[in-house]
């Protein structure tokens, strides 16, 4: 009996996180007509203003601690440092980063990590690997048991890398049995601008 109900909870599990991924995959290219030209109007104005390419790749954590490669627009300075949101100098933020970061397009690049399948629409941000108080917060939370999201529950509730056990807490309570209606309400609020997960941005209007 024992192990008919490990294997059932298995197929349990492995059947949602399929569900789950085809979701991601219909919903982010149902969007891409329309995610496709406004990303590369934010590039263009992007490169106008710092004369450098408008995306770069940079290492995050994903699922199970694996290192993948995220694509970003680039809403800072070239030279900016390698760090979380929040220890960055507001300063170093573009004109017209401001203004994508705001509107939240700044997350579009990211698609590309969904579809290849990197990252779910939603779940826990992914955190750079020099965040050690980050990496352990989640470590004791399984928060690495989830595909990390462009948005998530964080992101609604305004709570950023700036405080990693709270972030890990309520980024824990999503790994529970996933439901259409809850990304979907998710994605709704994020699209309505609900919460801010922005740290630099909340700096920089305290700066």
């Amino acid at each position: 009996m024992w192990l008919r109900y490990e294997l059932r909870a298995f197929d349990d599990e492995g059947l949602l996180r399929n569900m789950k991924r085809i979701f991601d995959f219909v919903v982010s290219c149902s969007v891409l007509p329309v995610a496709i030209p406004i990303c590369l109007a934010a590039a263009f104005a992007i490169w106008l203003e710092c004369k450098a390419s408008p995306f770069f790749w940079q290492i995050r954590l994903g699922r199970n601690e694996t290192p993948f490669r995220l694509l970003k627009l680039r809403t800072m300075a070239v030279d900016t440092i390698q760090a979380a949101s929040h220890e960055v100098n507001p300063q170093q933020i573009l004109s017209v980063g401001r203004i994508i970061r705001a509107i939240k397009i700044d997350e579009i690049p990211q698609l590309w990590n969904v579809l290849v399948g990197e990252m779910s629409l939603v779940g826990p941000r992914p955190g750079l690997p020099l965040q050690q108080e980050l990496t352990a917060a989640r470590r004791a939370f399984n928060v690495f048991e989830l595909m990390p999201g462009i948005t998530g529950v964080s992101q609604i509730a305004g709570i950023d890398m700036s405080s990693p056990w709270d972030l890990a807490k309520l980024d824990a309570s999503y790994n529970k049995s996933w439901r259409v209606g809850c990304d979907l309400s998710i994605l709704y609020r994020t699209v309505l601008g609900r919460g801010s997960g922005d740290a630099a941005a909340k700096n920089g209007k305290h700066g």
